[in-house]
């Protein structure tokens, strides 16, 4: 089991990183403006979502000025990364409208699925697909396990905080 979900998580990795190429050069640009010009760019995740919240916050590959959410202290010099299992999330949706109206710049991360009648993608500047929809290990019975959300979120943030160095690198 462990072999195919290492191969399937593999291919989770190699998708988002050929579809959203273009969503993460948007979104690291807009990271980038944010640490230029001295804003804050906070970061919201929802449920376990949350460990990207974490990693932002206390690992070892940091943006400078990055905060956890508070609605209160968000400015338009700022960007907010909201991050969640699926673009259905209804928490995640009604932060990104406020944000919206408030013209806060707003970076969404999750897995696109079919929505019924609106989706967090609808209401960012950006959204990155996490390109998890269902459990990736199949199992004897024809069930499936393995729902590293998290995990697909951790490596869409690292290559998010990748791109954005280098873009302040070459604009320094």
């Amino acid at each position: 089991m462990l072999k195919i979900l290492c191969t399937q998580l593999a291919g989770v990795f190699q998708r988002i990183s050929a579809q959203e190429e273009q969503q993460f050069e948007d979104a690291a640009r807009l990271l980038a403006q944010a640490m230029i010009s001295e804003g804050t760019i906070f970061i919201y995740g929802i449920g376990e979502m949350e460990a990207v919240v974490v990693e932002a916050l206390h690992g070892a590959e940091r943006f400078p000025n990055v905060k956890r959410f508070n609605m209160d202290d968000v400015t338009t010099a700022d960007r907010v990364l909201i991050i969640s299992r699926f673009c259905t999330d209804e928490e995640a949706i009604r932060l990104a409208k406020q944000l919206r109206e408030q013209n806060i710049w707003t970076i969404g991360m999750s897995s696109i699925v079919e929505a019924m009648e609106t989706s967090l993608v609808d209401h960012v500047d950006v959204h990155i697909d996490l390109c998890l929809k269902q459990p990736l290990v199949p199992t004897e019975d024809g069930t499936r396990i393995g729902f590293p959300s998290a995990v697909a979120a951790l490596f869409a943030y690292h290559s998010l905080v990748l791109m954005t160095k280098e873009i302040v690198s070459e604009y320094e």
